[in-house]
Parts: structure tokens; sequence; C-alpha cells
């Protein structure tokens, strides 16, 4: 390779070797005829066979760059074939690549909706489930107002107590072992009498609430508050304990003891926790704080003993029905007996009637082979049936 100026000349390729050729000839003929311009005289044999051979050089030379071009003509054709089948296969390459891509594209797109429309139908869902929570908490917080409305005022509060003890009492004792609002001799009207058997006797439950005081317990936020709502506190629970114990424990009448139901575990646990002597003071005055819980508790241990009493009274029922059960079974003792008499009896009779059909058979047989001339007359007579009708074997 020659660099000539800011041209590359590369002999290794045919059309600049042919092209270097021809500058050189015309280079050459270019000097012959100098030389025959300046030279006027007749050509030496030896230029004129020179200038022949120059002469067919050029025509060498031009068949030469005929074949150079008709092998670049036939070398651009092949390629350009070449080029156009590549391109043909990179056309059907690209196209059956963008048809992939459109059928991936595709299935991206149908998968996106689906998950799109997936996830909206979820969405609602959630909606409407939020919606139907936001309801449920707008219903509740309507409950919870009107459950502080009933809480506020003193009587509700105290009808209140009433339900949830009887709905507690009728879910661990039967109907007829308590009465509701039963009124005593001395006039006061209790919640609910139990009716236990002597000893004990009935029991007295009333539902007392404190819950003012609590409230003023919770709420105090200073020293002095806070002493003044501990002494609210022990002064409204004395007083119920104080009136349980006068009202509702009567000699002869009711047990020697009642119960102080309490509609709240966080009042009774704030009791047994931080006043301790209210809860002792009650069992001083024979009255005994209980709870939702505790109070189901102590009424599944009277439900046993009216059980148990039940069966002390129904004891004397259950001894005579033993004795008619024991008398029905001496009876039946009895039959048995006859009717195995009936059924020995009759089992001689039928051995008895098989003894007599098997002589009965002899005979008839000793009858078949009678011969009448050797006969001789019988002095035995037969013997006779007797009264009872069995025959002798």
């Amino acid at each position: 390779m020659i660099q000539l100026g800011g041209v590359q000349i590369d002999f290794s390729n045919p059309v600049m070797l042919a092209l270097a050729v021809c500058a050189g000839v015309l280079v050459l003929i270019l000097v012959a005829l100098i030389a025959l311009l300046f030279r006027p005289a007749r050509i030496p044999a030896p230029l004129a066979h020179q200038l022949h051979g120059l002469s067919s050089g050029q025509e060498r030379l031009r068949g030469n760059l005929q074949t150079v071009s008709e092998t670049q003509a036939h070398a651009q054709t092949q390629l350009v074939q070449s080029l156009e089948t590549r391109l043909a296969t990179v056309q059907l390459q690209m196209q059956q690549q963008l048809a992939q891509m459109q059928e991936r594209t595709n299935q991206s797109l149908h998968g996106s909706a689906q998950r799109t429309t997936t996830s909206l139908t979820q969405l609602q869902e959630r909606l409407a489930a939020i919606d139907k929570a936001q309801n449920n908490i707008t219903k509740l917080s309507g409950d919870v107002l009107s459950l502080q409305d009933i809480l506020s005022n003193k009587q509700t509060r105290g009808a209140f107590g009433e339900i949830q003890l009887n709905d507690i009492v009728s879910k661990a004792l039967p109907k007829d072992s308590y009465t509701m609002q039963h009124t005593l001799s001395n006039g006061r009207r209790a919640d609910c009498l139990i009716h236990l058997p002597n000893p004990p006797g009935p029991i007295v439950i009333d539902a007392k609430f404190p819950l003012e005081a609590y409230e003023a317990l919770h709420r105090a936020g200073t020293d002095w508050e806070l002493k003044s709502a501990v002494t609210n506190m022990r002064t409204s629970v004395r007083k119920h304990i104080r009136d349980i114990s006068e009202k509702y424990i009567l000699d002869g009448e009711t047990a020697d003891g009642a119960l102080m139901f309490l509609p709240s575990e966080a009042v009774y646990a704030e009791l047994h926790g931080n006043f301790p002597e209210l809860v002792r003071e009650g069992f001083d005055a024979r009255v005994w704080i209980v709870s939702p819980t505790t109070c189901m508790a102590t009424l599944n241990t009277m439900r046993a003993i009216l059980k148990d009493a039940r069966m002390r009274e129904q004891a004397g029922e259950i001894r005579k029905t033993l004795r008619l059960l024991h008398r029905d079974v001496e009876l039946v003792v009895a039959r048995v007996g006859k009717l195995d008499t009936h059924f020995r009896q009759a089992r001689e009779d039928l051995e008895g009637i098989g003894t007599a059909a098997e002589r009965a058979g002899k005979r008839a047989a000793r009858l078949d082979n009678f011969d009448f001339e050797e006969v001789a007359p019988e002095d035995t007579p037969l013997p006779l049936a007797p009264a009872n009708g069995r025959v002798p074997s």
C-alpha cells in the first residue's frame, strides 16, 4: 500500500493495479512521442519494435481491464444477490421477531388486563368490607353513646345491672329455682332470690354499680382529687354493703348472708386490688361481693346444692319405686316357674304320645303278618286308657 498525499493506493486491488499499469503505459507513450518530436529522423528498428510491443501491451492491458471490469461486474452482481438474499432473510427474521414480540406484548397486555380486573375486583370487595366496617363502627359508636347514656343515669344503670344479673342466673339455674324482683316480708324488693334448701336457706342477690366513684378515681389528676375519689369509693361501697346487710338478710326467711353483684369486672378488680378492707368489711357483714364471672361460678355451686336437695327429697319416692319394682320381679319369677311346670307337663305328654304311637305301629305290623290258621285266642286283655287321658308306656 502506497500513500500519495491524502490518497492511499492498494496494489492488492485488481482495479488499482490495472490503473497503475495504464498510467505507466501512458507515461511510456508520452516519452516516446516526445522523443519522436525532438528527433525527426526515421525511427530505428529497435524503437519501432518497442513501439509495436507497447501497442501490443496496450491491447493486452485493454483486454485485462475488460476482464477485470467483467469480473468486478460479476462480483458486484453476486454481491447484490447475496445482499438481497441476506436482506430478505433479515427481513423475514425481523417480521418473525416482530410477530413474536407482538404476541408477547398482547399476552402481557391481556395478563395485565386480567390482573388489573382482579385487582379492581379485590379493591371493590375491600372497599365494600371497609364500608361495612364503617357502618358497624358507626352503629357501635351509637351503641356506645347509648350505653354511656344508660350508665350516666342511676336508674337506668340499676336496670342494666338487673338485666345482666337476670341473664346470668337464667343461664345457670332452672327457672323454678329462683325468683326475680322478689318482695320480702319487710317490704323490700330483692333483685333475685335463689330458693336454696335449709341450710342455708333462700339467698338474695342484689345488683349494685358504684360507677361515679370508680370513674372519679380514674379521672383524678392531682393528689387531692385522688384522695377525694378514694374517699367517695369507700363511702359508696360501704353504703351498698350496709344496705344489703340490713334489707336482705332476715332471720328465718333468708339465708344468713347475701350477694352483692357488680356488673363490671373492672370495678370488682379495683376493689380486690386497691380496697381489700372493703372486701373484708363485706365478709364481716355477711355480704359477699361477686362479679359476672364469680357469680356464674357461685351459681353453678348452688345448682349442685339444689340438685342434691332434690335428690334427697325424691329418696322416699325412689325407695317406694324400688319396692314396687322388686314385687314385679317376684311376680315375673313366679310366673316363669308356672310356665316351666306347664312346659315340663307338655313334654311328658309328648313323650307318652310318642310311646303309644310306636306301640300302635308294632301291632299294626303284626296284623299285617297274621296267620289265621295258627292264631290262638289271646287271653291278655288290652289295657284301658287312664282317666287323665295318658297312655301308659
